[in-house]
């Protein structure tokens, strides 16, 4: 495709040569090529279809999120996409000011820092609850990845006198530099550390 032709995310940042090194999310990062992460919600009804939605436009979309604890899309942000995308348009801005690099590719990596790899089920047997580390998909490893993102952003950002593009830019660069004080990084490691004690 010549340069002209390229899709750029917001017209700046290329998709082109930024790879998922994680093996196991290679198949639910989708990098395909978008200047407006939005898909107008059509994967909706499709199986597994948000593992072909673009990255940046699910990380928006967790954003909408910002409500109630267990009511998903309710609250402030709840639907409010136009202003999610630009909260992260302006995160993005805030990473290559601070990095130098594409904030695709600081992105990438800071889902794959904060993916956990175990988790806890409950099995019931005789009538006494055992939790049991189990292994976690691809699927919803990105999932907890998106929701720790985003639940951290909500909380620093509340009643905060940081706006929340800075708050979504800081956490997205201290995950994506496996820096302990990331709230995603704490609740992977946290989860870990309990699935590891139920094995």
């Amino acid at each position: 495709m010549s340069e002209a032709n390229k899709l750029l995310l917001f017209r700046k940042w290329d998709f082109e040569g930024i790879e998922v090194k994680d093996p196991g999310l290679q198949s639910v990062i989708s990098l395909n090529p978008v200047i407006v992460p939005t898909s107008m919600g059509r994967h909706e009804h499709k199986k597994f279809g948000k593992s072909e939605v673009n990255i940046v436009e699910r990380v928006a979309n967790s954003l909408m999120h910002f409500g109630k604890k267990h009511a998903k899309n309710t609250g402030r942000m709840g639907g409010k996409k136009q202003r999610s995308i630009n909260i992260v348009r302006s995160a993005f801005e805030i990473i290559a000011l601070e990095t130098g690099k594409n904030p695709i590719e600081v992105l990438v990596k800071a889902l794959e820092n904060s993916a956990p790899n175990e988790d806890t089920t409950r099995i019931a047997y005789g009538g006494v609850v055992y939790h049991v580390s189990v292994d976690i998909s691809p699927q919803r490893r990105l999932d907890l990845a998106l929701r720790f993102i985003s639940e951290g952003v909500s909380q620093a950002s509340f009643a905060s006198r940081k706006s929340v593009e800075e708050v979504l830019a800081d956490e997205i660069i201290a995950a994506a530099n496996n820096d302990t004080n990331s709230y995603s990084i704490k609740k992977k490691n946290e989860q870990e550390r309990i699935a590891m004690a139920s094995r």
